[in-house]
């Protein structure tokens, strides 16, 4: 997943504001006690999350898939007066912990946390984001696109992780998951409605911008 040499990686992250206190909890009890620790964020990408959201400045913002809620709570930072985050999971066994997070870090009144299938969610949801962030399921990526893409005011960002998966977008014979991530990254490459840019960080971030 990471493709920094690991001093460079470290350099980075050095040189990179720090986690809160509560990110720094999430973050070390997420790899103590949570099976597949490597879906977190981190420090690097989180703190860009944080720093895009900073430059945004969204009234709503539409996450899908919370997993331990470190990046919710990083995009949470740059809310807007009044702003409010969604973010879904359909992962029952973590939502007390998640719940837990939110409450005692201080973010529960800004972060609307729904437990279901998020297509399912989506397709209820009157809102109009200004930032959504796609971290799910990577063989419903171009579904979670386009159930949001119309959601999105004009000017408004999207931005999926994982789009580079641990380099396995360049393997001859992709397994099903990597043949999604594939699909996607040419979809949204190829859609008039919105320019992107696909980053090396971490495991690739794709950002997206609603052309208005």
């Amino acid at each position: 997943m990471e493709f920094l040499d690991p001093l460079l990686l470290r350099y980075s992250e050095d040189h990179t504001s720090p986690e809160s206190p509560w990110l720094k909890t999430i973050n070390r009890d997420t790899h103590a006690d949570v099976s597949r620790p490597r879906m977190l964020s981190g420090h690097l990408q989180g703190r860009l999350l944080a720093m895009v959201s900073h430059l945004v400045r969204p009234k709503a913002i539409l996450e899908i898939g919370t997993y331990t809620g470190y990046s919710a709570i990083c995009l949470a930072e740059g809310l807007a007066e009044g702003g409010r985050l969604i973010t879904i999971d359909n992962n029952e066994e973590l939502e007390g912990r998640v719940r837990k997070y939110f409450r005692e870090s201080g973010w529960e009144q800004k972060i609307d946390f729904r437990i279901g299938k998020a297509l399912d969610i989506i397709a209820t949801l009157s809102d109009t984001f200004d930032l959504v962030f796609i971290d799910a399921d990577k063989e419903n990526y171009g579904n979670y696109f386009d159930a949001v893409i119309d959601k999105v005011r004009m000017g408004g960002w999207i931005i999926a992780d994982n789009v580079l998966w641990s380099g396995k977008v360049l393997d001859v014979k992709p397994d099903k998951d990597t043949r999604a991530i594939v699909d996607f990254n040419r979809k949204v490459h190829l859609d008039p409605r919105v320019e992107n840019i696909l980053l090396p960080i971490r495991d690739g971030l794709m950002f997206m911008r609603r052309k208005g």
